[in-house]
């Protein structure tokens, strides 16, 4: 039996640490690890287009898995595009380890062909990003590694020379345990007390969620219900914390809806749970405000806090709940409904009216229609831009579907590749790609890796000819749309030459059989539906402050509104309120 080279003994430990596939571009450098993929069964290589696709995907499956992935880049400009999806992934609090193959050692500081430096270049989107400069070093430092980005939830990244790849590894050394998951963390006792004091003294109490919130949806309905809060959540909590929810106020920030703004406004304390929701313009000033945070440098730096609590969501609700009073006056949380639903009920018109007969088609029709005919476990990923928009407003939760997109990051071009990501982690489950046409265009090269290992993500292009939140801000600005138009081909003829599933959809009518019959599509399918470029949205509460920067305008152009299936559920959740 050959011995084992670095490579080799790299692969396994990958393998020991639950990675099942290296997402990358084959070439010189990186060819000693691909070779060692090659014969390990327990991995597999995806050959992708591109590397920051490689970057997107592992993004998407350790969002999906919550399990550690890996990606991986040559030397110099191969690594290179790996930056932009790593960033992503590490905003994302995904756990990704990024092999950044190098130049021979012998040549680093030398000015060598494709010379960067790799360990320094990505210390800004990681946790730990550091340079194999001898076999022996390799096994202790990949271990570290990995505990980095599996123990932070986030990037790692290890930088290696082909040379010292193919060199033979040292002994074996006694295998270490690697961490694979993260523990829950419980507030201390001080914090609890105090928050305890602070809820059982306010009258008026709102819960404001984020994406900390996932697996704590009982436990956060149970708490609403004791302190009788309303439930608002940013765009990152709304598919854990939305669906089955009687105290639900929508959104709130750019992309809002609802009444959450004013339930954050109008409380006498506000707690923030598992949220570093970005847009301090969208959170009082005026109120006492409590966070609860399981990562503490998120703590306090968006708005100034009366009580910063350290701790895993859930792990402090079960806290809480048996201590807490409860409230018996639930008019503020009946008056929020009220107006939540109010506000839905005014801005569904403006996608009902007249809709099925309008050409080009809406883009929020086209999202409500999706939402109807989506199988109820999909993984939908979305394009940033006015992708965002309707995602946000259009698709429900249930529990079972999942949203992802750079919401953090805020990338163009990433629902493609985290299509191809999620659907790796299980070809049976529905995965919908929402793409814009500039998004889409952009790594549309890796639709071939669809074809390529017939994965049967359905791409749902919203092709509008245009960078539509692009030129939103450019009216914002006072200014005239400029470079954000496209001339785009027949991208339903450009799946059909790839060999895959295509059709075109220009009028509504059209719209669901299309959508059905790509979604009864085996393999790969594109649905190109021509979208209105003029179907903009607002956001709930605009400000000064909020226009710069950003897509905001009042002009008549502007659709503000079209909530999908929230309005039912808000109808729903205002039944027993009483009548003045």
């Amino acid at each position: 039996m050959a011995k084992q080279n670095v490579a080799d003994q790299f692969v396994d430990i990958l393998a020991r640490a639950g990675v099942k596939r290296l997402y990358g571009v084959v070439g010189d450098s990186l060819n000693p690890i691909v070779d060692a993929v090659r014969r390990n069964s327990a991995l597999d290589w995806v050959h992708v287009r591109h590397e920051e696709t490689a970057a997107f995907a592992a993004g998407a499956e350790a969002q999906i898995t919550g399990k550690l992935t890996a990606c991986a880049g040559s030397c110099g400009p191969g690594n290179l595009h790996l930056i932009n999806g790593l960033y992503d992934a590490h905003r994302s609090m995904a756990p990704v380890l990024a092999l950044a193959s190098h130049i021979p050692s012998s040549e680093i500081g030398l000015g060598y062909f494709q010379e960067t430096h790799p360990d320094r270049l990505f210390s800004e989107c990681s946790h730990y990003s550091e340079l194999i400069s001898s076999p022996k070093q390799m096994p202790r430092l990949l271990q570290t590694a990995i505990q980095n980005a599996v123990g932070r939830s986030g990037v790692s990244v290890v930088s290696l020379p082909g040379d010292i790849a193919d060199e033979p590894a040292p002994e074996r050394a006694a295998e270490t345990a690697l961490v694979t998951s993260r523990p829950t963390v419980r507030p201390g006792d001080d914090e609890i007390d105090r928050l305890v004091v602070m809820i059982d003294e306010a009258e008026k109490v709102t819960l404001f969620c984020g994406s900390g919130t996932q697996g704590a949806h009982a436990d956060v309905m149970e708490f609403a219900e004791k302190i009788k809060s309303p439930v608002g959540h940013a765009l990152r909590g709304k598919e854990w914390i939305q669906y089955d929810n009687p105290y639900d106020v929508g959104m709130s920030g750019l992309l809002g809806y609802g009444a959450a703004y004013e339930a954050t406004h109008e409380c006498e304390l506000l707690i923030l749970l598992g949220t570093d929701f970005p847009y301090n313009a969208f959170l009082p000033n005026d109120v006492k405000i409590a966070q609860i945070d399981v990562r503490p440098e998120n703590l306090g730096r968006r708005s100034k806090l009366d009580l910063a609590v350290w701790g895993d969501v859930k792990e402090t609700l079960r806290c809480l709940i048996p201590r807490v009073k409860a409230k018996q006056n639930r008019r503020f949380l009946d008056r929020m409904l009220k107006k939540h639903a109010d506000a839905l009920e005014g801005v569904v018109k403006a996608y009902t009216r007249k809709v099925e007969k309008h050409v080009p088609i809406h883009p929020e029709y086209v999202a409500s229609v999706l939402d109807e005919v989506a199988e109820d476990d999909a993984v939908f990923t979305v394009d940033t831009g006015m992708c965002n928009v309707w995602a946000a407003r259009y698709i429900s939760p249930n529990g079972r579907r999942r949203v992802i997109g750079s919401f953090s990051h805020g990338s163009m071009a990433n629902a493609l590749p985290m299509a191809i990501g999620a659907q790796f982690t299980d070809r049976k489950r529905q995965i919908v790609s929402m793409s814009g046409d500039g998004g889409f265009s952009m790594l549309m090269g890796d639709f071939l890796t669809l074809v390529q290992y017939d994965l049967p993500v359905k791409v749902v292009l919203f092709n509008n000819s245009s960078l539509g939140m692009v030129e939103l801000e450019m009216m914002v600005a006072g200014l005239p749309a400029y470079g954000t138009s496209a001339k785009n081909p027949d991208f339903a003829a450009v799946a059909q030459a790839c060999g895959a599933y295509g059709v075109r959809v220009e009028k509504p009518k059209q719209l669901a059989g299309a959508l059905k019959d790509a979604f009864r599509h085996r393999g790969p399918a594109l649905v190109d539906v021509v979208t209105d470029p003029n179907a903009l949205s607002i956001p709930p509460r605009i400000s000064r402050e909020m226009v710069t920067g950003f897509a905001l305008s009042a002009s008549k152009i502007v659709l503000d509104g079209g909530v999908g299936r929230m309005v039912q559920m808000a109808r729903s959740n205002i039944r027993n309120v009483p009548r003045p």
